[in-house]
Order: structure tokens, then sequence, then C-alpha cells
């Protein structure tokens, strides 16, 4: 939410406030679920074994790159720009440091789900994509670390700018095409057996952040052409007009994917609108808000990039709303904690 926040066209020292509240409450959970996990892991030998080849918590595994990920994005958005050079040092290394991760941890996961387990297509939800979300953090990573460096017009740490964006780059379009793929096989999916069991509903909002987190990342990158390439780029002078051209048409395309998404994803909710159906509160919920947060700034890169008050609009109204069901699913969340109705064995168990 802090990234939502931080994307907005319209800025205040109020939502600047609100932003960092989101950020830091982040880094408390990332850290106490961090120790819970290690201590579960401590005191239940052979569950983290279990953990990898379990069907539905492994694909959850690349959660933790992922989170690392968004904490360094705020950590460029909020930290750098105030605080001396070291940070912004400090920033490169770990974006090196997760590029290797991102496409250790992707690759390593869905080797282990091939060689353990078989995942019959009939089961199959958006969430097989999760392993490949840690390279579709690259791209927003890399622009907004270039961002922080270019408003902090640091000149003591040299920044591979070309370097960084095209490693970005490319890492995301692995990620992106492997999306793509499984994109392929759940409409397949849909198209034999119908949509998900009621609590598998909300994963469908998954298929939504693949594109989205593209387009945000491709189309700041884009903005960004004329810090991030030296003149000559390829040869030519127009490289910079090119790229940035190319980075809106591009995101442009992948917008309407993902657009196209999210409004399949809230049709296949209708049948909850009637009184008597109802959806069991399970940790998928959260898949309402993650994926949407990367089409919101995808909404609002397009927007600025185009310089369409309509777009930039638009992202801020989905901003607020997005906002609102943070604050739903995290009180519904905690209500369930409470009654013991999460997280917690049947009796059968």
């Amino acid at each position: 939410m802090a990234n939502v926040i931080h994307s907005l066209p319209y800025q205040a020292t109020w939502l600047n406030g609100i932003a960092v509240a989101f950020f830091l409450l982040n880094v408390i959970l990332f850290i106490m679920n961090c120790a819970l996990a290690s201590i579960r892991f401590k005191s239940r030998p052979g569950a983290l074994t279990h953990s990898f080849t379990d069907q539905t918590e492994s694909l959850f595994i690349p959660s933790a790159v992922v989170s690392f990920a968004i904490i360094s994005i705020n950590i460029c958005q909020f930290g750098v720009p105030h605080v001396g050079p070291w940070l912004l040092r400090i920033m490169q290394i770990l974006f090196w440091f997760y590029i290797a991760l991102s496409v250790v941890a992707s690759a390593t996961i869905y080797l282990i789900l091939w060689s353990t387990l078989i995942f019959p297509i009939h089961t199959m939800t958006p969430t097989w994509v999760f392993p490949a979300y840690p390279l579709l953090l690259t791209a927003p990573f890399a622009s907004n670390l270039i961002q922080a460096a270019v408003q902090t017009n640091q000149q003591v740490v040299t920044l591979n700018r070309t370097a960084i964006a095209l490693c970005a780059v490319a890492t995301q379009g692995a990620g992106c095409l492997i999306a793509f793929m499984i994109s392929a096989a759940f409409i397949y999916r849909l198209m034999t057996q119908k949509l998900p069991r009621d609590f598998q509903r909300p994963g469908v909002f998954i298929s939504i952040g693949p594109f989205a987190f593209t387009v945000g990342g491709l189309v700041q990158l884009g903005n960004s052409a004329d810090k991030i390439l030296p003149g000559n780029f390829l040869g030519t002078d127009l490289a910079v007009p090119i790229i940035k051209v190319m980075s809106v048409l591009i995101g442009l395309w992948l917008w309407g994917l993902s657009m196209w998404f999210f409004i399949v994803s809230v049709g296949s909710l209708w049948k909850y609108v009637r009184p008597e159906s109802k959806m069991p509160f399970q940790m998928t919920w959260w898949s309402f808000v993650f994926p949407n947060t990367a089409l919101v700034t995808a909404t609002t890169a397009l927007g600025k990039a185009l310089q369409n008050n309509g777009l930039q609009i638009f992202g801020c109204v989905f901003a607020a709303c997005l906002i609102v069901i943070w604050f739903i699913v995290f009180v519904t969340m905690i209500r369930c904690l409470y009654k013991r109705e999460l997280l917690w064995p049947k009796d059968t168990q």
C-alpha cells in the first residue's frame, strides 16, 4: 500500500505520512512472520521440508522474496532521498543480490514442484505463477532505485543505470512470459472445469499482477530513459525517444490485458452479492489487494507518461478503494485469528 500511495500523482504531507506508516507496518509484519516461521520450523522438525512439498504451501514460499523486494522498493522511495549516499550504495548492492535471489528462488521452487508433486489441471489457479513473482518485482525495483538516485542527485555513488535497467528488463521479461504461459493454462482450465471453488475464488485476482507489475516497471524505466541510456546507445541518437514510445505502447497493451483480467476476476464474484451466498475467509483474500496494487501503479504510471488526467484520477479513485479493501481484509483476518477460525488446528487434527 505504501508503494500505491507513493505512485499517486497528487501528493500531500499527510498522504506521505500514511504511506510511511504502511511501510513501517510492512517491515514489522515481515520481521514477525519470519520470526514465527523460524519458531515453527525449529519446534517441528521436518516442517520446513514439508512446506516445500505441500501442494498449497509450496506455491507461497516465494512470498518471502516478494516481501523483501517490496520493502526494498519502499526504502528507495522513502529512505534514500532523505539520507546520505551510504543508503543508495547499500540499495545498489541489494538490487544485484535480489536479481540473483529472484532467479534462483523461482527456478528452484519450480524444479522442486515439478520433481515431487503433481498438480491436476482441475485444481489449477493463478497461484501457479507465484513462484515466478520474485522476477516480476525486478523492473519496479530498478526504476525506483534509479529514480531515487536522480532525486538525491548523488555524485558520490556511481550507479550503473544502464546495466541495472537492462538486467531488470531481462528478468522482468522472463517472469512476464512465464505468466503468459500459465495464464493460457488457466484459461484452458476455466473452459474445461469452470471457475475455481469458493475458497479458491479470490486467487483469480493473482492473474492481474504479473502484467500490471510489468507495465509499471517498464513505463517508469522508459520515462527515465534519458537518465539511463548513454547518448549513442546502440549507435543511434534516437534510442531514448524510441524506447520511451515503445515502453508506453507495450505498457498500454499489457495494461489492457490486466484490466481484462480485473473485470473477469470481479465478475467471478457475482454470486456472492446474493445474501444466501458466503465466501469463507482464507488468506487468499489478500489476493483482493496485492495484485491490484500493481494495477494502480501501472495506471498512474501510464497517466503520468501520457499526461492524461483521466487515467491519473482513475488511479487515485482505485487507490482509495483499495485502501478500504485492505482495511476490510485486515480486520477480517484479525477477527478470524481471534475466533480461532484461521491458523488453528481443527478437531480432527
